[in-house]
């Protein structure tokens, strides 16, 4: 039997009776709908690459359900507020814990992402000395390839701002959430009414944090409270009523495109910076999966069902981040044996969709085989622990640097950011995008996330120190 599925039986066996398996499966189902989503999207042909989205802008209504990125930042609130207060309870409050938290939640995600970074450097370094770096296709691969990132620089900060936001929501509460979702109310009223320069930047914060929140909210238990089920379910139908009218009247009325996703050329996009049409589009997903929750467990609750989902979970990230690999490596094989590459749209391009589809997701196994041990967590230092032999019930602490994994954090975040906005073309004319109003390059965005990495990494604790009681 394969290694990895002797490995997902047992974790799958291993499971205990508390943890809520439908997280891990919303979490497993958003990345793969994005996955289908960039594929559908790619309208490849000759002359480049566009958006299917812009050439048939009728669809552009399904991205209300196929822009499932909310989902995965609520899940990922919700997971980190269970993470650091386990952390917090293991180890008596000590003063390693921020440290811990932040190795601990970013080892299995910038391990593999780093290696799909330098694999791809180095790719793109081969094809621009070989002077075919400027090709339609070539081009367009080299600038795209690295997009996705974004989400992963969005997901660092949220890691690195969980502790704060965590005592907010302690004190307040809803109140919280209600804070994060007012100011990015207030900053879409200053940039389209008062027209006030570069405050649309701030949104990339209040609205992806806010709906973090709202995974905070799920941990307490306070999107689905305990009661008859018409009580569990009032609340999440509210927030998907309240959501779905929000922003469908935001886009009726305001200056809202319809799109979800950004698309080339357009004057105002939902999703760069967030609006607050995209945080009301959030509100209705959320409400959605809470919904589900009920089926969906007893689904779970079936072995082989849960061992998918276990499977699954440990090879996610991976897929997420080579599947445009792989939809790119199917389009330069179809040019590579001549043949010809029907128009976008189509009807010759819509019959070859699901062999596509087919071939990616095939491609994208094969990636996965070769890479998804870099997303096997590497041996973690040991977390904050009480140390019974010194002195019984005295809490201990890692001595782990908290400032240096909070900056290492904070490099890798800009890093991966950047390098999602310059693409990998141009490595040798100094191509530059703008990061929050400074210029950055691909190698210097590189750069960046290595150095983060390492300090993250130099922050683990050299011994244990014994906290006063």
């Amino acid at each position: 039997m394969d290694k990895s599925a002797t490995s997902a039986r047992a974790l799958a066996g291993a499971t205990p009776a508390t943890r809520d398996r439908y997280v891990d499966l919303l979490r497993v189902a958003s990345l793969a709908t994005v996955v289908l989503g960039h594929w559908l999207m790619a309208a490849v042909s000759g002359d480049g690459m566009g958006n299917l989205l812009a050439l048939v802008p009728q669809l552009q209504v399904l991205t209300w359900a196929l822009q499932v990125m909310p989902v995965f930042f609520f899940v990922g609130g919700f997971s980190h507020a269970l993470s650091y207060r386990s952390l917090e309870r293991r180890s008596g409050g000590g003063r390693g814990v921020y440290a811990a938290f932040l190795r601990a939640r970013l080892r299995r995600l910038l391990r593999p992402t780093l290696v799909f970074v330098l694999v791809w450097t180095a790719a793109a370094l081969a094809v621009q000395t070989a002077g075919r770096g400027d090709g339609r296709l070539s081009g367009a691969a080299l600038r795209i390839v690295t997009q996705p990132l974004w989400f992963i620089g969005i997901y660092l900060a949220m890691v690195a701002l969980t502790p704060p936001l965590l005592r907010l929501h302690g004190r307040w509460g809803w109140g919280a959430f209600a804070a994060l979702a007012g100011a990015a109310a207030a900053v879409d009223v200053l940039r389209f009414a008062a027209g006030v320069p570069h405050v649309e930047f701030l949104n990339f914060a209040f609205v992806w944090l806010a709906v973090h929140q709202l995974g905070f909210l799920r941990a307490d238990g306070r999107t689905t409270p305990a009661g008859s089920t018409r009580t569990r379910l009032l609340r999440p139908a509210v927030l998907a009523a309240a959501g779905l009218a929000g922003a469908a009247l935001l886009v009726a009325y305001g200056p809202y495109p319809l799109s979800m996703v950004g698309m080339p050329g357009e004057k105002v996009s939902n999703m760069a910076p967030p609006t607050l049409a995209l945080l009301c589009h959030g509100l209705w997903l959320v409400g959605a999966v809470e919904l589900l929750g009920a089926p969906a467990a007893r689904l779970l609750a079936r072995p082989r069902v849960w061992r998918g989902v276990v499977a699954a979970n440990g090879i996610a990230m991976t897929a997420f981040l080579w599947h445009l690999t792989a939809m790119l490596g199917v389009y330069a094989a179809q040019i590579a044996l001549g043949m010809r590459l029907p128009e976008p749209a189509s009807a010759a391009w819509w019959a070859q969709v699901p062999v596509r589809l087919l071939l990616a997701a095939a491609l994208t196994g094969l990636l996965v085989a070769v890479f998804r041990r870099f997303e096997t967590p590497a041996p973690a230092a040991p977390a904050p622990t009480r140390d019974p032999a010194r002195n019984p019930g005295a809490p201990t602490a890692a001595t782990g640097s908290s400032p240096r994994a909070a900056a290492g954090t904070t490099l890798c975040l800009l890093g991966v950011l950047g390098l999602s906005m310059t693409g990998l073309g141009g490595l040798f004319e100094g191509h530059s995008a703008t990061l929050v109003a400074l210029p950055v390059t691909a190698p210097a965005a590189i750069a960046m996330a290595l150095g983060g990495w390492y300090l993250v990494e130099r922050s683990a604790p050299s011994r244990s120190v014994r906290l006063r009681g």
